[in-house]
């Protein structure tokens, strides 16, 4: 009935003649290894960065990992030149992290005959070494796992995204750097020995990697190393295809099929450019936006004052073209705003010119996150930061907030907060 088992081939996992795949070897694993060397150290840094640009150190409301304590340790004022940074950085995170899947699934593959090797732990350094792979392989799918459903758009975790994606990004980079530095040198050895050999692929040689990697008695193979890595990097490819529409308008959207927001523009004229969240969803009523209902509370230390739209219609407008980036990766090109500027709004409470603050901007929604949200001073003294009233020469539409946004240049979606109801300029 199991006639491979009758011939002594063994049930457990732990023998190394278990596992039978031709593919496997240093040098399969090594070439794997450099590409994600190179990849997951850009994905933490454009990670940290999307951190920093929500401006946690500045008030509670943007902080959304409250007890990072030391990890915190790199945050800086998130500047506003380019403009595009966000929309760069953000769109790099979540396009790479999506090409890197199939060339993360490959090495977790290429190394799983070493997560049931038997003795757990021959010396002190196998040991850190198995502890690093468990941390590793553990965080490597809770990071891309969260971070694919939070594009997605359909986040299901317990808990929320941001401190879940935060301290699993430093426990995985952890685990990562220390591997790094335990396996490094043998990938670099194992590829510059590799690469004049006839065959480089063809590891007949036996050494302390391949003892552990390499099938002792492998099947039959049906495809080279060489064809299995343009298998992986086809499959990066098709999602790199599939995915990176997403930061473009136009007919480039239409391909971000496993991006949110891909297929076709939402309606078309002045507001036909990517939302992420609908008055509807937020629970905005037609009445509470409408020129008799709706004042903006503008304050300062010293004076507060109310504004309709009429009246700010009145004020000094000016225009910014600016794009919008989100967390989730999608972004769109330069949209043209015309409104208020945020630092005129600050000397109408009393500030010099020059000397506009931080200010923290309130929003009529009443579901979801970032209901109230918080700038810097060098974010509100910039000339492009408005408080738009007009997007690419028409009013706002509800969806795009009306009857006030906000908009400044190089900052997260979220932080420029739609249908806004409060500013309070002051140190926050």
């Amino acid at each position: 009935m199991f006639p491979a088992y009758r011939r002594g081939m063994p049930r457990s996992p732990s023998s190394p003649a278990f596992w039978r795949s031709p593919l496997r070897g240093p040098w399969f694993t090594s070439v794997l290894g450099v590409v994600l060397l190179g990849g997951i150290t850009v994905l933490f840094v454009t990670g940290l960065l999307s951190y920093a640009a929500y401006n946690p150190d500045l008030s509670p409301v943007n902080d959304m990992t409250p007890d990072k304590g030391l990890l915190g340790f790199y945050l800086f004022s998130w500047p506003t030149d380019p403009s595009w940074l966000y929309r760069l950085t953000q769109g790099v995170h979540v396009t790479l992290g999506i090409v890197l899947i199939p060339v993360l699934l490959a090495k977790l593959w290429s190394v799983v005959p070493k997560l049931f090797t038997l003795p757990p732990a021959r010396s002190l350094a196998h040991a850190l070494e198995r502890i690093s792979l468990l941390l590793l392989v553990g965080g490597a799918l809770f990071e891309f796992t969260t971070g694919v459903l939070n594009v997605q758009l359909d986040y299901v975790f317990p808990g929320s995204f941001y401190p879940l994606h935060f301290y699993g990004a430093w426990v995985f980079f952890a685990a990562f750097v220390a591997h790094a530095v335990l396996r490094v040198p043998m990938a670099v050895r194992t590829l510059r020995r590799m690469k004049d050999e006839r065959h480089p692929g063809d590891e007949r040689h036996r050494d302390e990697e391949g003892g552990e990697l390499v099938a002792p008695d492998p099947a039959p193979p049906t495809v080279s190393r060489r064809g299995a890595l343009g298998f992986v990097g086809g499959g990066s490819l098709l999602l790199f295809a599939t995915t990176a529409g997403h930061s473009f308008d136009g007919p480039l959207r239409e391909t971000a099929l496993l991006a949110p927001h891909g297929g076709a523009e939402p309606g078309s004229g002045p507001a036909g450019f990517q939302i992420n969240k609908t008055a509807a969803s937020r629970g905005i009523s037609a009445s509470e936006t409408s020129g008799e209902a709706w004042r903006l509370v503008v304050e300062g230390p010293r004076r507060t004052v109310r504004l309709s739209r009429a009246e700010l219609l009145r004020l000094p407008l000016h225009s910014s073209a600016l794009p919008i980036a989100c967390v989730e990766g999608w972004s769109t090109s330069d949209q043209w705003w015309r409104g208020v500027r945020l630092r005129d709004l600050a000397a109408l409470v009393g500030y010099e010119e020059g000397a506009a603050p931080d200010v923290l901007v309130e929003s009529l929604q009443r579901h979801g996150a970032f209901r109230r949200a918080a700038l810097r001073d060098n974010q509100v003294r910039d000339p492009r930061s408005l408080l738009a009233l007009f997007v690419n020469g028409e009013d706002l539409t509800p969806d795009h907030g009306y009857p006030a946004r906000i908009i400044v240049p190089a900052a997260p979606g979220v932080l420029n907060t739609k249908w806004v109801a409060r500013m309070t300029f002051g140190d926050l």
